[in-house]
């Protein structure tokens, strides 16, 4: 039997959903047309072309659905957010990175997503994004590999035999600092030193272009803030004897001509720091060292903070739409 979609309400999470994505995307849009104008490498070209690609599929989509229920099409970003002959400000192995990065966000995001949608073709939707989004991830990765930039996560030995934790120490190092680290302990500190080598390369950039004076030292603060996360990371990968990702900003030139609006950029900015903090809880749960946790737990709390004055930020320029919003029940109430 033929589901009428039409006559299923979107739930808060569907339209929650949907409405964020098109911001996203639309915002992916303005990047990638960008980078398509300086690129030379015929690989990462097409890599790039395939992300936009998906980007313009995934904002349609949504248009039609926000249409057919006669919901109010978000602004989003539009060419005026970007300007395509500004002069070159990022390398094309940055591209790779980037796309890469993206890749590895949208598996998480859509991931999620997936969990609490309900409605037959929004769950179709997300599934298609799902599984593009893997394919464009796995493309980047073995053009990474090609090209020798890939980043891997450090080795460890393999299990010989099966052991029992016989000291209460190993979660709780009170008497003192357990060094060795588990596998995902490892996996999470080269992860989350890698998107900040990644922020704080965007950040050496958008700091270069930014127009605004209060946009450039907010943007300034965030790559502080990154660096000093990478610091802290290091410590724990340097005291096992793990290698630590190398920086990427090296791959920023030195142009001062902004190819994006300060909107966007403080948008695109929001979007890492909130990925940021997802990606120390998920962290925090896989962590077994107390000092670690604790680490992680007091930079979400900077993190937070960043966050929250960014939001500010934007409001104060008119820059943030408001998101889909459940209605007052209290004003409605009142006489």
């Amino acid at each position: 039997m033929e589901i009428n979609h039409k006559s299923v309400k979107l739930t808060a999470s569907e339209l929650s959903y949907l409405w964020s994505s098109y911001l996203a995307d639309s915002m992916s849009i303005c990047v990638i047309r960008y980078f398509l104008e300086h690129v030379d490498d015929e690989n990462i070209q097409k890599l790039l072309e395939h992300a936009l690609d998906l980007s313009q599929q995934h904002t349609e989509t949504i248009r039609g659905i926000f249409t057919d229920e006669g919901i109010q099409i978000p602004q989003g970003f539009t060419a005026q957010d970007v300007n395509l002959k500004a002069k070159r400000l990022f390398s094309d192995l940055f591209y790779l990175q980037y796309i890469h990065n993206m890749g590895k966000g949208g598996l998480v995001t859509y991931g999620r997503v997936l969990q609490d949608v309900f409605r037959p073709d929004i769950s179709s939707l997300f599934s298609k994004c799902l599984t593009s989004t893997i394919e464009l991830k796995n493309e980047a990765t073995q053009l990474m590999l090609e090209k020798g930039i890939a980043i891997r996560p450090p080795t460890i030995p393999y299990p010989e035999k099966v052991e029992f934790i016989k000291k209460q120490s190993f979660l709780l190092e009170g008497l003192g600092r357990r060094a060795a680290l588990t596998g995902i302990e490892i996996t999470n500190l080269y992860a989350n030193t890698v998107t900040n080598q990644l922020g704080a390369c965007m950040a050496t950039a958008f700091s270069q272009v930014a127009k605004a004076d209060k946009v450039r030292k907010y943007i300034l603060r965030g790559k502080e803030i990154a660096v000093k996360h990478i610091k802290v990371f290091r410590s724990y990968l340097e005291m096992g004897s793990h290698p630590v990702p190398m920086s990427f900003e090296q791959e920023v030139t030195d142009s001062t001509e902004s190819p994006f609006s300060d909107k966007l950029i403080m948008f695109h900015f929001g979007l890492m720091t909130y990925a940021g903090v997802g990606n120390y809880g998920v962290a925090i749960s896989e962590s077994q060292k107390s000092d670690l946790i604790a680490d992680y737990s007091r930079l979400i709390g900077e993190i937070l903070k960043l966050s929250e004055d960014g939001v500010n930020l934007m409001i104060a320029n008119g820059w943030l739409e408001q998101p889909p919003l459940a209605p007052d029940r209290r004003d409605l109430t009142k006489e």
